[in-house]
């Protein structure tokens, strides 16, 4: 079937990506809004669209009646559903195949069995996949809790079953502790999942977060877009992502390639979806779930491999065949993303809402911004609270990372507190550049007060910005900024 028209059910950055993409293939779109996005750059760019309610995403980018009413009304043949949202929603899955639609993903049965964790360890241990140490069931009660602990061992993890980003997850070191951890663990995840269960796993020390891109058509072949690290983490979610992975050896790739491989075939896996790993300090790996949909860091394998994730998606909801085999993918060059969050990382990482003030976006070789937002926007209080990702392509690692601190320089966000100089910050760690780094990062490095410094400059030159553009003072006559010798990142701008 040749799609002709999609609904991107889904906002900001992830809708204009998907949305590029479609016009490349001649497809038509059409955007769904909240009247919080009604100026949004996506509104704007698709061929219609159509606001879908209020500001809450309860009653617009999760209202999935009102999604697939607005999808047969405009007569688009299919939805993508992009990441976050519907996107891992099995029973919208059903709903959009149900009333003939095309949905732009796994199968609802797949999305089904590696939406529950425990679903997906059973599914993959047949396969010969490893697996972290615990239990293969929910436990109930903390005396289910205690026995299992004794055959783990302590430190431990408490996990939710049927989500992730961090929520129902607890490290506990010590016995003691245990009730009140699991008491809390399943209390997050009955609030952010609807469902309390969570099970036991062996904590992993020193772990690396190592993870694999997959592809699979609708007869039968599957192939995996080589690795991804993203261990540089705040609250158990990524910050920081690079393809290929600097922490795995030639020989433990192939190996986690082809474990990926054999987890997608344990579900009858078909589109894009990813496989997570987690790495131990003696390259040992073991599965922890699948992600059935598009990944916020698929860009830096859309570098390495130069294959567009999103054309591949749709030509494969349209029933064509991979047109590559294993051996003709191939690893070229180093790529790096960053997350720019509207968050404050002197603040435990808090979201920040405002006004974008200013909002410069870097240029040059190598240098891609993915964002939904533009200067003069606010950022608002419903949604993800991510404003751009800034990715860069390089030959090797140690360019990419020089590439990467010219960019985030470049980079300039006044109006809301950001990640942005926490990224900067991160490029400038030996244990980053040395790539000895672990999930663990942030916790045994930064502190609040190393940007101290930087936000100090960052305040300076930003009033004296708005200064001298409200006075409109001639640039010959215009003071130079800072007094730390270093060139002023307004410079350029204001002809200082």
């Amino acid at each position: 079937m040749k799609i002709k028209k999609l609904l991107v059910a889904n906002r900001g950055e992830i809708s204009l990506r998907i949305m590029r993409t479609a016009k490349e293939m001649g497809i038509k779109t059409l955007a769904i809004y909240s009247e919080a996005d009604f100026t949004a750059p996506h509104v704007r760019f698709a061929d219609q669209a159509v606001c879908i309610g209020p500001s809450q995403a309860s009653k617009s980018y999760l209202n999935q009646e009102l999604i697939i009413q607005a999808a047969k009304k405009f007569e688009a043949d299919a939805i993508h559903p992009g990441y976050g949202f519907l996107s891992e929603n099995a029973g919208f899955a059903q709903k959009v195949k149900a009333a003939g639609l095309v949905f732009i993903g796994p199968s609802p049965e797949a999305i089904s069995i590696m939406g529950d964790k425990l679903a997906a360890k059973k599914a993959v241990a047949s396969f010969d996949i490893p697996l972290v140490p615990g239990t293969t069931h929910s436990v109930q009660d903390i005396e289910e809790a205690e026995k299992a602990a004794s055959k783990i061992g302590f430190p431990l993890m408490i996990k939710a079953s049927a989500g992730g980003g961090g929520k129902g997850m607890r490290i506990v070191h010590d016995p003691a502790d245990l009730k009140e951890e699991l008491a809390r663990a399943m209390g997050e995840a009955k609030s952010a999942f609807g469902d309390p269960a969570v099970f036991l796993e062996k904590f992993i020390r020193s772990p690396k977060h190592v993870e694999i891109q997959i592809l699979a058509d609708q007869k039968g072949n599957t192939i995996h877009l080589f690795d991804r690290e993203c261990s540089v983490q705040r609250r158990h979610q990524k910050v920081i992502e690079e393809a290929p992975s600097p922490s795995i050896s030639p020989e433990t790739r192939r190996a986690m390639g082809e474990a990926a491989i054999k987890v997608a075939k344990a579900c009858n896996y078909t589109g894009a979806g990813t496989v997570e790993f987690i790495l131990d300090s003696e390259q040992h790996f073991y599965f922890l779930e699948m992600n059935t949909r598009l990944q916020v860091e698929h860009p830096v394998t859309e570098c390495i491999t130069g294959i567009d994730l999103v054309k591949a998606q749709i030509n494969i909801a349209e029933g064509n065949a991979l047109p590559w085999s294993q051996n003709e993918v191939q690893i070229r060059g180093w790529a790096m993303e960053i997350r720019i969050y509207a968050e404050d990382p002197q603040n435990q990482f808090l979201p920040d809402t405002g006004s974008l003030k200013h909002f410069q976006k870097p240029e040059g070789p190598g240098v891609r911004v993915d964002s939904g937002y533009e200067e003069g926007m606010e950022i608002p209080i419903y949604y993800d609270p991510l404003i751009a990702k800034l990715i860069v392509y390089g030959e090797d690692r140690s360019h990419t990372i020089a590439k990467m601190k010219r960019a985030i320089g470049e980079f300039h966000i006044l109006g809301v507190k950001n990640t942005l100089s926490f990224c900067g910050w991160v490029m400038q760690q030996q244990a980053f550049v040395d790539s000895t780094f672990t999930t663990h990062f942030i916790d045994q490095y930064f502190k609040p007060e190393s940007l101290d410094q930087d936000a100090g400059m960052e305040e300076k030159e930003a009033v004296a910005f708005f200064v001298s553009d409200y006075l409109n003072i001639p640039a010959e006559k215009k003071l130079p900024i800072g007094s730390s010798g270093l060139p002023s990142k307004w410079k350029k701008r204001n002809n200082i």
